[in-house]
Formats: structure tokens, C-alpha cells, sequence
């Protein structure tokens, strides 16, 4: 039991840098967005989470509180992110998705979904039913032992 685990591990982490590879190469080809993953990972967050902390986009990201300072500070600079004193805590701030953020970030994700669509396009519909199933399966285990809301 233990070695499938074992493989089943090993195929996930072959594939997904694989699948990520691609994304990113997507979307650094359509520079109209102008969104580098991490950004566009942060927008999507914060468009999710609704007065997000930095530290939870740091987390979420998987950045160092700084790094994601400096991204969040670009997103805010470009108008495409706010951010807002807590009601109850001065030191704690509130990030929210802009309007232009999330115009930017609606366009991003049509142009990605357009082309991952595309690439299951030639994968039948039982083998993209199990892709679902499994996707779905992963989502649960991950979101579970990183405390992400599903």
C-alpha cells in the first residue's frame, strides 16, 4: 500500500509543475494582461477572500511577507488592488480587488480557461470526467491541510 502511495506521489509531482509550466507560459504570452502568475494568484485571492490580510496572500501564494508586500504594492500602485485600515485593528490591513483589478483579472482567467479548454478538447469525455473527479479529490486533500476554503 505504502508504494502506491509512494507513486501516486511521485506522479503528482511530475505532473503538476508540468501543467503549471504551461500556464505560465500562457499567460506570459498574452502580455495584454499584463499579470505575472503570482499576481494574478493574489488578485484571485483577494477577489475570493474579500479583506484579505498579507499574510494570508502570502500564504496563499507561497511567498515570503515581503516578496508579497512588494507584489501587493505593485498591484496597488497599478490600481488594481486597494488597501484599507481594519475596523477593529490599526495594524492589520484589509486588502479588496479594485474594479479595474477585477476587469483585468475576469479577462486573465477567460483568456487561461479558453486555452486549457482548448487543451482538453482532444481528451474524450470519460477520460475528462476522471480529470474532474481527481482534480476535485486533490482540491479536498490540499485545501484540508493548508486550511484554504474550498
Amino acid at each position: 500500500m505504502t508504494t502506491d502511495l509512494e507513486e501516486s506521489a511521485r506522479k503528482l509531482l511530475e505532473v503538476v509543475p508540468l501543467i503549471m509550466q504551461d500556464i505560465r507560459s500562457e499567460m506570459r504570452s498574452r502580455r495584454s494582461f499584463d499579470l505575472t502568475v503570482p499576481q494574478f494568484r493574489a488578485l484571485a485571492f483577494v477577489n475570493r477572500n474579500e479583506g484579505s490580510s498579507l499574510w494570508e496572500v502570502a500564504r496563499h501564494v507561497g511567498l515570503t511577507p515581503p516578496s508579497t508586500s512588494r507584489l501587493v504594492d505593485n498591484l496597488i500602485a497599478r490600481g488594481l488592488m486597494e488597501r484599507n485600515d481594519h475596523p477593529a485593528d490599526r495594524r492589520r490591513v484589509m486588502l479588496n480587488v479594485t474594479g479595474h483589478g477585477l476587469a483585468l483579472l475576469q479577462a486573465s482567467t477567460q483568456g487561461t480557461l479558453s486555452y486549457l479548454a482548448d487543451k482538453l478538447s482532444g481528451v474524450d469525455a470519460d477520460d475528462r470526467k476522471l480529470i474532474d473527479k481527481a482534480v476535485e479529490t486533490l482540491r479536498t486533500v490540499f485545501a484540508a491541510s493548508t486550511g484554504e476554503v474550498t
